[in-house]
């Protein structure tokens, strides 16, 4: 492609709106241009990488026995109704009516269409496994759409679903997607690590997230520095603190005037909020719950919301709520006496003896409070896991990083099926509901994910595999005939060769014109220039120093380079 003719304009400055570096260099590179808040254009640059993306997804989703089909994006609203998430799925999905008043959705996920798919068209055992995908875009209503393509409001995602006629295969249909997963990241130059995640509004027993550490990402995600263990921390295990045995003491009613929160009631106490347990109040979709952690440890709302099930919307409790529940204003809420339709207690505040928590009236705490003599409740994980603890499965060392999801599989098993009636008949003659899995990942979120992992100072520094070009030559000076004659013989050698390559046949200086092919991030770049004549080229990679060599050399060089990275020239 000659850069005379290409619809791209590069800026020098970092737009206003650009929060984070892929989001910066998208659209200073001129891959992406803005149309509204969330919602882009893809531009020349940025849909050949796109399309590379969607290539190597859609070659190890084939070579992994996935078949690819491609649904509409319109829903009509009864396959949601009949699923039960056309009212729980919220304010986030995009709702239409047509002409004659029938509802519609722009679909933000297809578990319903796959669904209604397979029972319509599978009947027979005999016609299992079966993995069917798409490549789409999607439609989804970001409260705050944000970084970018990394949250906006319509993005392309690749998404799969498995049908099997038992658990045994749904692991199997599921260990092929972690594997097919691993292998497409890895083509695509990511660092992405497979980790324990919670199913959310998706649903299914178990699933995992494919993440890439991003210190712009939207997860906190918790490694275990001696073993393989890692999850995001909606799923991690917390594992209790081993509290020394005490005799139990009295229960004591003591003033604590102006003291709410823990920090101050620790203050007012001269205790460590280790010695604290918290009550907090939440509303979910109507019914009143608390839940207790120590004073030092934070509500993990996602196993919370898990343990209540089928919830739509989980809040902290109202002011009127609280005094209801409590008798006293927020601040002083506790477990004796507490009236709420269910008290969830932290598995670490029912091994702690003589703690202090709310009265339950306003002004005042109470001491020595134990569980299963004061008050009893539901007991289970539901805080947050911290830096330094320990881990679940070998007791080594926790991390927390931020993470950014490119890719998620869930075990959906029969989630789906049972609620539309999907069925096949087994090998007795008797229905039965698909088991069924789900895979999806992020195309438009992996592309800017790249980035965030390959880029410089000077711009984006893309893999060989999803680059928009895998080479850019430069003549020096246009003006001069033997430059401008050698640099196309080149060129048109390269693209004879299979090699997807760039002529900047600009009238612009030298200086521009490699600005910008840093800022594109073309992984290779040939510069012709005046030692032309004697035979002579610079030769220079992306991320690499700038080296003389014979133009002869030059195609083997860059051959070697594709052989480097298991790239064949087509």
């Amino acid at each position: 492609m000659k850069m005379s003719n290409m619809l791209i304009t590069t800026l020098r400055e970092v737009p206003v709106e650009a929060e984070i570096d892929s989001h910066k260099l998208m659209l200073r590179a001129g891959l992406i241009k803005k149309m509204a808040a969330g919602v882009y254009n893809y531009m020349p640059l940025g849909l050949r990488v796109l399309k590379k993306v969607e290539d190597i997804v859609r070659e190890e989703m084939n070579s992994a026995g996935a078949q690819e089909f491609l649904a509409s994006a319109m829903i009509p609203a009864e396959l949601w109704q009949e699923s039960g998430r056309w009212d729980a799925y919220g304010a986030e999905m995009f709702r239409l009516k047509d002409r004659g008043e029938r509802d519609f959705c722009l679909g933000p996920t297809h578990e319903e269409v796959f669904t209604d798919i397979a029972r319509s068209m599978i009947k027979s055992y005999k016609q299992l496994p079966l993995n069917l995908y798409q490549i789409q875009t999607k439609y989804r209503d970001e409260r705050r759409p944000r970084f970018g393509v990394m949250r906006s409001r319509e993005f392309i995602m690749k998404d799969a679903y498995s049908f099997d006629k038992d658990q045994e295969g749904l692991d199997l249909s599921y260990d092929k997607m972690h594997d097919a997963y691993v292998k497409i990241f890895n083509r695509c130059g990511l660092d992405a690590k497979c980790v324990q995640a919670d199913s959310g509004a998706i649903g299914g027993a178990n699933s995992a997230e494919f993440m890439v550490k991003s210190e712009v990402g939207e997860d906190d995600v918790v490694f275990c520095t001696k073993c393989n263990y890692a999850a995001n921390i909606e799923k991690a295990v917390a594992i209790p603190e081993k509290q020394e045995k005490e005799d139990l003491k009295e229960v004591h009613k003591v003033e604590t005037p102006n003291a709410r929160t823990i920090e101050e009631v620790a203050n007012f106490f001269n205790a460590d909020e280790k010695r604290f347990a918290k009550t907090m109040l939440f509303n979910a979709d109507g019914k009143i719950v608390a839940v207790m952690v120590r004073g030092d440890r934070e509500i993990n709302e996602v196993k919370v919301t898990n343990e209540i099930g089928e919830v739509s919307n989980l809040d902290f409790a109202s002011p009127e709520e609280v005094f209801n529940a409590t008798g006293a204003l927020i601040g002083f809420a506790g477990p004796i006496g507490i009236k709420v339709d269910m008290l969830l207690v932290d598995e670490e505040v029912a091994n702690m003896y003589n703690f202090i928590a709310g009265a339950n009236e306003t002004g005042y705490h109470v001491e020595n409070v134990n569980y299963g003599r004061d008050f009893e409740g539901i007991v289970g994980d539901f805080r947050n896991v911290t830096e330094g603890e320990k881990c679940p499965c070998c007791n080594g060392t926790i991390t927390i990083a931020r993470g950014t999801e490119v890719g998620h599989i869930f075990k959906l098993g029969t989630k789906y099926s049972k609620a539309m009636n999907a069925n096949f008949i087994d090998e007795n003659g008797k229905e039965k509901p698909f088991i069924m899995g789900c895979y999806g990942i992020g195309v438009t979120r992996t592309v800017a994910s790249i980035i965030e992992q390959h880029h410089d100072e000077n711009g984006i520094v893309w893999p060989l595999a999803v680059a928009p070009y895998h080479v850019s030559v430069i003549p020096v000076n246009v003006k001069d005939e033997n430059q401008l004659e050698a640099a196309n013989q080149l060129y048109e050698k390269l693209i004879g060769m299979g090699v997807e390559a760039l002529i900047d046949d600009r009238n612009e200086r030298a200086g521009v014109k490699f600005k910008d092919s840093e800022l594109i991030g073309v992984p290779i770049r040939v510069t012709v220039g005046k030692k032309i004549g004697e035979g002579i080229v610079e030769f220079k990679l992306r991320d690499g120093e700038m080296r003389e060599v014979q133009l002869e050399d030059v195609y083997d060089i860059i051959k070697d380079e594709f052989d480097k990275n298991n790239i064949s020239l087509k």
